[in-house]
Order: structure tokens, then C-alpha cells, then sequence
């Protein structure tokens, strides 16, 4: 049989693994693939965790990085970029020059600093890192509340709100700012799409009980894979969202820590449906 002449969109992912394919690059891989586009990754890190948090990591060495995406980049036409969690400010500075090259190509970064239980990822020189290097280039950055304050440069003295951090992180550069309100101590959960001409969209979601691992980096893989898909910026983030939600509402916990987002469920939505009577 010839081989199909159909190519998915190629969507080039740099980030840690996970071995519980939580989050990190495995996470990435199965939000890019279920959403229709072919992942191609980079490892920046690789970590010993478990479902409940993480044990530690060993950042690469930066040429190794550099080098993985430059191979893959001279092979494979790449749709879209989105970057995870780099470990270290020299992955971020050698990350920022490959990216760079490559101006046209969206950007999706997700500023992972620390894990869903809090264990660190990179200290203020990977923050510096991020904010100099990478927020300029990228289209649209994804922060939950505590990543944005941290990437805007808050002092202890201040008290800005979402927006203002938000009009930092555009000053620098970036497109777009998309806030995750997880955080929020709210009823539901509010996620802001700002914009230097101001809010996009605004989209309330109802707040899931219990602590679910990856789902910074679904939301933003999804992004990734709209943008990949030929969609505009406010109807990718949107859609994103409702993928996001849809894989926590049937989150499985198949360990002993967090719930795993069903990143496949319209799979088993399926199987459902064909068992029914």
C-alpha cells in the first residue's frame, strides 16, 4: 500500500520527561498526537518522580539540547514551538538561539518553575533567563498566578494585579499572556487571554475536585497544536481550554500521588458509545 500523502503538523516540543507521562514531555506527545499533529521532542532534563511529586533531575548539557532540535529542524518543517520546563539558564540561552532562527514559527511557552507539589525546577537565573530571552520570542505565554509574578519581577513591597503582571511579561515582548486562575482561591477557575490592546477573552471553568498533574502542560501543548492547526489565537486558546477540562473532568489516578489527565478520552468516549445497548 503507498503511503499516505497526508503529513500532520509538526509540532516540536522542548521539555523534561516525566515517567509517569503526567507531564513533561510525555504529556506533550500524547496532547500534540490526540489532537492530531505529529510530535516531535526535545530533552531538556530528565527527571526520577512519581505520580505525587518530584525526586530530582539532572539537567543536559546545553549542546545536547541545541543540537537535538537543530538535527530535527534540518529534517522536518516544524508548524509550531512550544517549550516546557528547561532546567537550567544555559537550556533557556541555547533554546532562545534556536528558536530565533526560526521567527515565523509560533511560540507556546509554559514557564514550568516548579512541580504541582512545588519542588523547583531552576533557581532566579533560569527566571532571568526566561524573561530575557524567551518571553520576547513567544507568542503566547501560559502562567499560572505564582509563575507570572515571578516572570513579571515582583517585589516584596508591591501588589500588582493579574493585568499589570500580565502588561509586563507584553512589554517585554511577547504576543499574548494567557493567565490560568488554578491558583486563585476562587469558586470557579477564571483564565485570562491579555493582549497589549487588552483582554481577549475571559473564560470561567467550573473549579474539579482534587490535584491533577500535567495540566499546565496539556493547556499549553493544546495551544501549540491549534496554532499548529491554522487556528487564530483566541479561538486556540479557547479550544485548548475545553480539551483541558474535558481530560481532567475523566482524570484516573493510577498511582498513589495526583490524577493523570485523560488526554484520549474521546477514544473511550467512543468505546462507550459502542457498547452501549
Amino acid at each position: 500500500m503507498p503511503a499516505s500523502a497526508f503529513v500532520p503538523p509538526a509540532v516540536l516540543s522542548f521539555a523534561a520527561t516525566d515517567p509517569t507521562s503526567g507531564a513533561g514531555l510525555q504529556a506533550d506527545i500524547l496532547t500534540l498526537a490526540s489532537m492530531g499533529c505529529h510530535p516531535l521532542s526535545v530533552v531538556t532534563a530528565v527527571t526520577v518522580q512519581d505520580s505525587a511529586g518530584v525526586e530530582s533531575f539532572l539537567a543536559l548539557d546545553p549542546d545536547w539540547v541545541a543540537d537535538q532540535a537543530r538535527c530535527i529542524l534540518e529534517d522536518i518543517p516544524v508548524v509550531a514551538f512550544k517549550v516546557g520546563v528547561l532546567a537550567s539558564a544555559e537550556i533557556a540561552t541555547v533554546v532562545a538561539e534556536v528558536v530565533s532562527d526560526y521567527p515565523d514559527i509560533p511560540l507556546v511557552l509554559d514557564p514550568v518553575l516548579a512541580s504541582g507539589r512545588g519542588d523547583e525546577f531552576g533557581g532566579e537565573d533560569l527566571v532571568a533567563a526566561l524573561r530575557e530571552l524567551l518571553v520576547p520570542q513567544s507568542t503566547v505565554v501560559t502562567p499560572n498566578v505564582p509563575e507570572l509574578r515571578r516572570l513579571a519581577d515582583v517585589e516584596e513591597d508591591e501588589d500588582p494585579d493579574h493585568a499589570e503582571c500580565a502588561r509586563r511579561l507584553l512589554d517585554a515582548g511577547c504576543e499574548y499572556v494567557l493567565v490560568t486562575g488554578t491558583h486563585d482561591a476562587t469558586a470557579s477557575v477564571v483564565n485570562t487571554l491579555h493582549h497589549r490592546d487588552g483582554i481577549v477573552r475571559s473564560d470561567t471553568w467550573q473549579r474539579l475536585p482534587g490535584s491533577y498533574h500535567g495540566s499546565g502542560c496539556t493547556l499549553a501543548s493544546a495551544i501549540a497544536a491549534n496554532l499548529a492547526r491554522g487556528l487564530d489565537m483566541a479561538q486556540a486558546v479557547h479550544e485548548a481550554q475545553d480539551y483541558t477540562w474535558q481530560a481532567l473532568s475523566r482524570a484516573f489516578r493510577p498511582g498513589m500521588g495526583q490524577h493523570i489527565p485523560d488526554r484520549l478520552f474521546w477514544a473511550r468516549d467512543d468505546e462507550e458509545d459502542d457498547e452501549a445497548p
